[in-house]
């Protein structure tokens, strides 16, 4: 079922949850919502469903105006970051409950309520828990018996608030893997919320990005990361350096300093702030190379088969820190000291205007 939200507008109080939101939601996407707490991205989600309303705007599902619909007439599945789980009712229970309170005309046989709930089990392979209480279970696998209860209904869309939000890192790796798994086997539309960056890249069709209860940009993870729209979605997704001067010709200059940009469509003279990740910046040590700009190794941490070297500038520019990620070979062949000078060299860099910047936190 395809989704289309139209001017959604939120506040609560003085504060603007959602400021003129329009998106669209294509049937069978996995779609991810992602940005900072307070960005609007689970009002949005729990205004898709029905669980809160819009001041404006429209919500429609597969084409007709749900605005006014129950949550229940929406045939939506929520699953929830704190697992919501009857504590004293069994896996089996839990998973049924759904289907067991439908009105008495819709509700399923006895026995069709079993082989649905033996069916998901298998599905979310937790099928030997079945008589087993939530408390005895680990958090995964409460995440996982969330997700078939809200599939037992057989919903048409699949709204997840921070899924694997109270896991910890390695069961969330685990299970954003599964989700995606599980996703292309059932092609349901879904939208997850989530302020993990490697979680939406990872697990999303397409990434909506969203700031201060607006959208800063919708693609595809790829797309989103390799090419961000304005300074905040550069600086949301992943570490960035940045470097602030004045553009002369194909360089940007920062006192005596200089950064290669080649054709960046600014006016020379113009003020710009350059955007770099760590691994698209270079260390030089040969400090008479007149490109880059000059940096002191602060440390170096080797980190599995990469290592981050974090440098500090020079001069009036002390305080600022630079963050590097190399092949530790690289880093072996470099021979870097804590205290060394040396030039950085940008093999990429993405140019913005300061007042792009100010817009971002105004």
């Amino acid at each position: 079922m395809s989704i289309h939200v139209q001017n959604i507008a939120k506040r609560f109080g003085h504060f603007v949850a959602l400021d003129n939101v329009t998106l669209d939601f294509p049937t069978g996407e996995l779609v991810g919502l992602l940005g900072p707490s307070g960005c609007g991205k689970t009002t949005l989600l729990r205004i898709i469903a029905g669980l809160e309303s819009a001041d404006s705007g429209q919500v429609c599902l597969e084409g007709e105006d749900a605005s006014a619909a129950h949550v229940r007439e929406r045939q939506v599945g929520f699953v929830f970051q704190h697992y919501a789980l009857f504590r004293h009712m069994t896996v089996f229970d839990n998973v049924s409950f759904g289907l067991r309170v439908k009105p008495r005309g819709q509700r399923p046989a006895a026995d069709k309520i079993r082989q649905r709930v033996s069916e998901l089990l298998d599905l979310v392979q937790l099928s030997a828990l079945a008589n087993r209480y939530p408390t005895q279970l680990s958090g995964g696998q409460r995440q996982r018996i969330a997700l078939a209860r809200a599939l037992a209904v057989e919903p048409r869309v699949l709204l997840l608030d921070e899924p694997f939000g109270a896991l910890d890192a390695k069961v969330r790796k685990e299970l954003r893997r599964w989700l995606r798994t599980l996703h292309d086997a059932l092609h349901i539309t879904s939208i997850f919320v989530t302020h993990d960056q490697e979680e939406a890249l990872e697990v999303s069709d397409r990434v909506v990005v969203m700031n201060q209860g607006r959208v800063e940009q919708i693609g595809t993870p790829a797309q989103v990361y390799e090419h961000p729209a304005t300074p905040f979605v550069y600086g949301f997704l992943g570490a960035v350096n940045l470097f602030h001067g004045r553009v002369q010709g194909q360089h940007l200059h920062m006192g005596a300093d200089r950064l290669q940009v080649g054709h960046h469509g600014f006016e020379t003279g113009a003020e710009t702030l350059g955007f770099v990740r760590p691994h698209e910046l270079d260390i030089v040590t040969d400090l008479s190379e007149r490109s880059g700009i000059e940096a002191r190794v602060e440390r170096v941490l080797a980190l599995g088969a990469t290592a981050r070297v974090e440098l500090s500038g020079a001069g009036l520019d002390a305080r600022h820190r630079y963050e590097v990620e190399l092949s530790r070979e690289r880093v072996a062949a470099l021979k870097l000291d804590t205290g060394q000078w040396v030039r950085l060299q940008p093999a990429r860099i993405r140019l913005f205007a300061p007042d792009e910047l100010r817009a971002e936190t105004a």
